[in-house]
């Protein structure tokens, strides 16, 4: 059963198309990857799915219900849960303010804790970190951070939009790590990833995006063989 649909997408900024019809889709426990060069798309991808942009034209269906054009707060409380781009954590707050606020939509405040006990100990740094403010942290651990923030809300589908942009060699496989982790234990994940290698090599399918339009899908292990995504994204 798939967890997202997407058919016909179209974003424009102003006389801009940014998106010219793309489909996708994201079966549940799934891990699909989105590759293409700078301004193909991708991130504008993720933020039509989340509300962020509103689409032109197109449908955008998340766990059996239509989204599209839903506010940005009505869809995270779906389970439909971003990690931006750039972490964007909110840096005046402590880390435990950050976490507490992924958890905004919970009621149950038994289950706040327990997700954030989960959280912590899967990033232990985060939990020797927890008064400090979010903007002291590294690169690295704010991106642990908004990834944890991001699970707190318990999400059904996580979009994670270049989570390892900027970060050193040995941050890099620690991130991927916590991906892997997340795929192996069934969560539904949209990845968009500057290191294509890294993502097709943990990703079940794959999406290459060019000038708003989705050109080549298929395995991921498939898409890795082409020789036009080889020479693009892997260099082959």
């Amino acid at each position: 059963m798939n967890a997202l649909e997407v058919a016909g997408l179209a974003v424009s900024y102003g006389p801009t198309e940014a998106l010219r019809g793309i489909d996708l889709a994201v079966a549940e426990g799934e891990t699909v990857c989105l590759l293409g060069a700078n301004g193909a798309g991708k991130t504008t991808t993720l933020r039509a799915l989340s509300g962020q942009v509103r689409a032109r034209a197109g449908r955008i269906r998340f766990a059996g219900a239509e989204i599209g054009g839903m506010r940005p707060h009505r869809i995270a409380a779906r389970g439909l849960v971003q990690v931006p781009e750039g972490r964007q954590v909110f840096a005046a707050l402590t880390v435990a303010e950050n976490l507490a606020l992924g958890a905004w939509t919970l009621r149950d405040a038994a289950e706040a804790d327990r997700r954030r006990r989960q959280v912590l100990a899967r990033f232990p740094r985060l939990a020797e970190r927890l008064r400090q403010p979010a903007g002291s942290l590294s690169g690295g651990e704010q991106q642990m951070l908004a990834i944890g923030r991001a699970l707190m809300a318990g999400p059904k589908l996580l979009l994670l939009d270049e989570p390892s942009m900027g970060l050193a060699p040995l941050m890099v496989e620690e991130i991927f790590a916590v991906i892997a982790e997340l795929r192996q234990e069934g969560v539904t994940l949209l990845l968009v990833e500057q290191n294509a290698s890294a993502a097709l090599e943990i990703a079940d399918r794959a999406y290459v995006l060019e000038n708003g339009r989705i050109t080549l899908a298929g395995p991921a292990w498939q898409v890795a063989r082409d020789p036009s995504v080889a020479a693009a994204y892997l260099g082959g």
